[in-house]
């Protein structure tokens, strides 16, 4: 498998706190990787730095081979690097299918008629629709996002994302304050997306249950550091998880 995506020594510092201390790992294509840790162990931190949110320390984030630290959050986006909340603002007054519409349209560089009505991008509005079928959100496609519940917001972002179709998926607890009858479709959506082999996804997720079913691999964070990497069954077995999820001082790694 192919690395699309590599930290090398990545590190931020505010003031004296070092909130990722020097982490370096590879994201191959083909495979879902899951992030976890105790509570301020740096997972959304990481994430922050590789989508270009906050600057780094030192370090570096290459994607495609490329050395992307010293680009900007959208122009990480055009390269390939997607991240849900990033990336997808919501037009609150547009319907559904507008924002997944414009999403598309974002991504093809189609200019100069981004407000224009669907009903002249017969195309686009086709493969948006798509979309939205593919997050159950077809049928409240003109549904302004003004009226929508959390958890069909969050499937929304979802949709935008795919819209954009990006290497790299980068998802930050996807179901976060959804109900238990919406979550499952954000991750029957994730489990189709890993079976693209070209893209890899990172996923932070405190659920167990959620990282058992999805992931290929999953690293852990404590206090910034990387402190174990490798399958799930082992790393969840393991000294480290055991200790971080039972709420236990770890032990110096």
């Amino acid at each position: 498998m192919t690395d699309l995506l590599q930290t090398s020594n990545l590190t931020v510092r505010f003031g004296g706190h070092v909130a990722v201390d020097a982490v370096s790992c590879s994201f191959r294509a083909g495979e879902l990787t899951a992030i976890v840790g105790p509570n301020g162990a740096g997972k959304t931190t990481y994430f922050n730095l590789i989508s270009g949110q906050i600057p780094a320390s030192s370090g570096s984030v290459h994607l495609l081979g490329q050395d992307i630290g010293r680009l900007s959050p959208s122009e990480r986006c055009r390269r390939g690097l997607g991240r849900a909340f990033q990336l997808t603002n919501l037009f609150p007054k547009l319907s559904v299918l507008e924002n997944v519409r414009l999403a598309i349209q974002a991504h093809r560089l189609v200019r100069g008629a981004l407000f224009s009505m669907a009903s002249s991008h017969t195309a686009l509005t086709d493969e948006a629709m798509a979309v939205l079928e593919r997050v159950r959100l077809h049928a409240i496609a003109e549904q302004p996002v003004t009226e929508l519940s959390h958890g069909n917001q969050r499937k929304l972002e979802v949709a935008m994302l795919i819209a954009l179709d990006p290497k790299v998926y980068m998802f930050d607890e996807p179901t976060a304050g959804m109900s238990a009858d919406e979550a499952p479709v954000v991750l029957d959506l994730i489990a189709e997306l890993k079976a693209d082999t070209d893209r890899t996804i990172l996923l932070v997720e405190h659920k167990m249950d959620v990282i058992r079913t999805l992931a290929d691999r999953i690293i852990v964070l404590h206090n910034g550091a990387l402190v174990a990497d490798g399958d799930p069954a082992e790393v969840i077995a393991s000294d480290v998880v055991q200790e971080a999820y039972m709420g236990k001082e770890l032990a110096d790694v």
